[in-house]
């Protein structure tokens, strides 16, 4: 927890609420003496939402798809290009 002297606090409220409804917690001291403590109040943050996208459809061939041109790909290889050159 980070602490902030009362005048820092004074000066930079809004950014110091900012970081706190972000999640952050501050002490406010009064000369070098903690005093207030910040915390975000419960249950006013924001869900994390995740995953945004909507779900799309799987074709039922889905794990066969392109299996002839992928195995033609490995198979295929040698025989494709002949020969390397030295």
């Amino acid at each position: 927890m980070k602490s902030v002297n009362i005048h820092e606090a004074k000066t930079h409220l809004s950014r110091l609420v900012e970081r706190v409804q972000a999640g952050e917690e501050f002490v406010i001291a009064k000369a070098g003496k903690p005093a207030a403590r910040l915390v975000p109040i419960e249950g006013t943050r924001k869900p994390v939402k995740i995953g945004g996208l909507k779900p799309a459809p799987v074709p039922d061939d889905f794990n066969t798809m392109f299996e002839s041109e992928i195995e033609s790909l490995f198979a295929g290889a040698a025989s494709r290009h002949g020969r390397r050159r030295k």
